[in-house]
């Protein structure tokens, strides 16, 4: 989990560059490296939080879901189920990590305007070329988005839990 993003940008680099093993493809510089960069890096969290997650629940459950020989699926279900919340709570640990990144996509991206510049690079950028009113202005603008979408995610389990 603890994988600093720029070396994973760097791997995804040299993977996809023209001399790369992958580099075929030509995705250097895509969105699409950046969606596998930040793939990767975000991948140890949900995994390593949900395996977390689903061992607590099956060392607490299974003696009752043994007992009452519910299939495979029914057991996932359940288990699924019980975790509900916490697994939400590993997706948004994940989209912070993901929506806070700017070391590997910029590498793989390139910060091309109009194509793959996103907030973070664009913050990165403005603040190296000194427009500091523009690059808080963006900043605010990212928190807004994250403060909005973790309040949705939260009213909608509200109400699902009701």
């Amino acid at each position: 989990m603890g994988i600093p993003p720029v070396v994973v940008g760097l791997i995804v680099y040299f993977i996809f560059a023209s001399g790369g093993p992958l580099g075929i493809l030509q995705l250097l510089y895509t969105p699409s490296a950046m969606i596998i960069a930040q793939t990767i890096i975000i991948f140890p969290i949900i995994a390593s939080l949900s395996h977390e997650i689903f061992s607590k629940n099956w060392l607490e459950f299974k003696d009752q879901i043994r007992s009452l020989n519910i299939p495979f699926w029914g057991s996932v279900k359940l288990l699924f189920n019980h975790s509900y919340f916490l697994l939400i709570t590993t997706l948004l640990s994940a989209f912070g990590r993901a929506i806070s990144e700017v070391g590997a996509v910029m590498i793989v991206g390139g910060n091309i305007d109009h194509y793959t510049r996103v907030m973070t690079t664009a913050i990165s950028l403005e603040t190296r070329m000194g427009n500091l009113e523009y690059a808080m202005a963006l900043g605010l603008v990212l928190i807004s988005i994250t403060i909005i979408i973790y309040s949705l995610v939260y009213l909608l389990n509200n109400r699902s839990i009701k």
